[in-house]
């Protein structure tokens, strides 16, 4: 099982709300879930972006790959290069 760190839509028509999600890669883009990290609102004047920190670093160091847009959002919040400096630091 492959699992990845991506966006899941929401909200109405043109309206586009989007949920940061942990799934199966299998599984359908806005079906079951195993775990919600944060959302992202690319409709407000800037586009708001919300991820749990600690929670996005959990999956990702158990091995979770993240979707290129959610390895963007990941880079703005400065999530992944936490990330990477702790990834680096374990292998020295």
């Amino acid at each position: 099982m492959s699992v990845k760190i991506r966006l899941s839509r929401t909200g109405r028509k043109k309206m586009a709300f989007y949920r940061v999600v942990v799934a199966d890669s299998q599984s359908p883009r806005d079906g079951r879930c195993i775990a919600y990290v944060g959302t992202y609102a690319p409709r407000e004047n800037p586009a708001k972006v919300v991820i749990d920190e600690a929670l996005a670093l959990k999956w990702l160091s158990k091995g979770a790959q993240p979707t290129e847009t959610v390895k963007s959002l990941l880079k703005k919040q400065g999530t992944w290069k936490k990330f990477m400096d702790s990834k680096a630091s374990a292998t020295a």
